[in-house]
Order: structure tokens, then sequence, then C-alpha cells
């Protein structure tokens, strides 16, 4: 049976934070893959590569996670089931750099299969012990089996129909969700959902630090532009710690809560965190390129690495607005700020400090949503 949704004190379980742990790797590997592909040069190719790939990383881990906030039986079948998984998440990181470097999806999409296949097997368990949501976990099945297939095949096509067959399938895929839930909603929990989409965020925030403490580590040992250095590390740590505080400035459960039965605007909640959460994965791969270009020359101009920098730190806070913030309806200040300082981040690619600018920018958003928060707690 399904869990109660209104459930006190419902938290993650040790399982379901082994389970993020595993996909740390294969975040890491991504974004060090994309921080490779701009500092050689190949930054539009290497971010759609970085897309599709994050895409198969957010993807698997969210259908998860919504999955075992409604159903979480805790049993062995359970845990062997989630075991799989973890192991499928393990062999699609260790494909992340054949696919970019060769652009070979084989052992990614081996990894990504084993993932599904196993989630649709505990579809299908849901289906037999709870017959009032029956309909609903079959769909979920049947349309994460055929998706699978459809990975499958795709290996299978010449290249020239490779990227057209999969865009079909990230369409296939999205849709899955949308199609099962019309048959009737399984019973998530909004306070567990909310607290596995900020650990997730934590994570990516996490890469990125790490990420960029990796290369200025390295940069600082060939003792090359220490003063540049200095400002990279101290405006991409501001950055960072801003974009920590402008996520959990709002609490996610409440909005989630009073849109339980709106189904179009939990799927643009659960959905946008895509760029949420790819954005910040990038962030570190920014800085981390851009930490190489001070210390060697590169291929990738100075401009390019900038906005390598700026264009993540912008999309995270648009989309943070966008899905996060605006719903809340807060003072018409801070609406407006989000976006005016997204575009400024932005521009400020273009500039000789991208990182310290960018950063300051953020913590200057904070300042506003900060005391936006207090003058509304001052009572009139």
């Amino acid at each position: 049976m399904g869990r109660d949704p209104g459930e006190p004190h419902r938290t993650a379980t040790s399982l379901e934070l082994l389970f993020d742990l595993c996909f740390v790797i294969a975040v890491a590997q991504a974004s060090a893959s994309l921080s490779t592909a701009v500092t050689g040069g190949h930054y539009i190719t290497g971010s759609l590569r970085f897309a599709l790939v994050f895409f198969t990383i957010w993807w698997a881990w969210m259908n998860f996670t919504w999955f075992a906030s409604a159903y979480d039986p805790d049993d062995v079948p359970y845990r062997l089931t989630v075991l799989v998984q973890i192991t499928g998440s393990l062999i699609l990181a260790a494909g992340v750099p054949r696919a970019f470097e060769e652009g070979d999806l084989r052992v990614i999409t081996l990894g990504y299969a084993l993932l599904r296949t196993a989630l649709a097997v505990l579809w299908l368990r849901a289906a037999r012990s709870d017959p009032g949501r029956r309909r609903t976990a079959l769909r979920f099945a049947v349309g994460v089996t055929g998706c699978q297939i459809g990975w499958v095949g795709v290996l299978f096509l010449p290249a020239s129909a490779q990227l057209p067959a999969i865009i079909g399938l990230i369409v296939a895929e999205l849709s899955v969700p949308v199609w099962a839930q019309s048959a009737g909603m399984t019973p998530w929990h909004p306070h567990h959902i909310a607290e596995r989409y900020e650990l997730f965020t934590l994570i990516v925030l996490g890469e990125s630090v790490a990420a960029a403490t990796t290369a200025v580590r390295g940069a600082f040992d060939r003792h090359h532009n220490a003063g540049g250095l200095y400002l990279l590390a101290a405006g991409g740590l501001l950055m960072v710690f801003a974009m920590w505080w402008l996520y959990f400035a709002r609490p996610a459960h409440t909005l989630l809560a009073t849109t339980h039965q709106a189904h179009r605007k939990r799927f643009t909640w659960a959905y946008g965190h895509y760029l949420i959460f790819a954005s910040a994965a990038a962030e570190g791969a920014g800085l981390a390129a851009y930490a190489k270009l001070i210390t060697r020359r590169t291929d990738v101009p100075s401009p390019a690495a900038g906005v390598a920098i700026t264009m993540p730190a912008a999309i995270f806070l648009i989309t943070v607005w966008a899905i996060h913030v605006r719903p809340h309806q807060r003072s018409g200040a801070e609406q407006l700020a989000f976006p005016a300082v997204a575009v400024a981040v932005l521009v400020a690619g273009r500039s000789p400090a991208p990182a310290v600018i960018a950063g300051l920018l953020a913590a200057a958003l904070v300042v506003v949503v900060t005391v936006a928060d207090r003058t509304e707690r001052v009572p009139h």
C-alpha cells in the first residue's frame, strides 16, 4: 500500500541517502567532463553533451525520489531492487567520460537502462499491492519499460538519426509521469519531497565547491597568477554561498502542500529543478575551467570562459525565482530583483573578474531577500 501523505516526521531514509551519495559520483563525472570540454574550446558541444548526460542523472534520481515518497516498504525485496538501481548509477557514471570524449553512449545507456528497469519492477510491485492506484502504477511500468527499449534501440541507429531519436525519447520520458498520474495521484509526501530536493541541491552545490577547490589548488601548486586565483576563489565561494542562501530562503514544502492537487504546478516545480540542479553543477565546471585558463594557455578565449561561470549562475537565479520564489508571492522588490540580478550576472561574464562581480551581485540579491523578509515580519 502507499504511504500516508500526511505522515508526521517523514524524513529521508538511510537507503535514500546512500542512493544520493552514489549519484554524487555521476554528478562529479559530468561536471569534470564539462570543465574539460570548456577548457578545450568545445563549450557548445560540451554544454549539449552535459545537458543530455545530466538529464539521465537527474531523471533517474527524480523518478526514484517520487516513487520512494509514495511507496517505501523498506523490506528485503525493496532494498535489493534499490541497490540494483545504485549499481546502475555507478555504471552510468563510468560511461560519462566516454560520452563526452567520443559521443559513445553505450555504457551510459546500459547504466541508465538498468536503473530504470529496476524502477519498472518496483512499479509492478506497487500495482499488485495498491489496487486503488493500480492503473497509475501500471502506466508507470509500461511507460518506463517502453522508453528503455527506445534508448537501447538508439544505439543501433545511424549517427544522423540518433539526435532526433534522443529528443523524441526525452519528450517521451517527460510525458510518462503526466500520463500515468492522470489516472490518479500517488500518495507522495510534501515534506519528504521538499527534503529530498533540498538534499540534492546541497549535493550539486557541494560538487561546485569541490571542483573549484581542486582546480584552484592545482593552479596554486604551479605558482601562476596568484592574484587572479585569489579573486576566482573568493568570487566562486561567494557565489555558491549566495546560491545556497537564495534557494533555502523559501520553504518548498509549503508550496508543495498548497499545490498538492494542482498537477501542472507540481510538474512545473519538479521538472524545473532540472535547470537548478544542472546549473549548480555546471557552475563548478565553469570555475574549474577558468582556473585552468588563468594558469596556462588554452583554446578558450577569456570572454567565453567568463560566460562559463556566469551563465550557470544566471540560469540558477532565474529558475529559482520562477519556480521557487515567485509562487510565494512575496514583495515586489524581491520579484524584480531576481531577474535584474540574473541579467547583470550574465553580463558580468565579459568582465575581467567575472567570478567576483557575479558573486557580489548574488550577495546583493541575498541582502534584498533578507531585508524583504524582515520587512514583512514587522507588524504594521
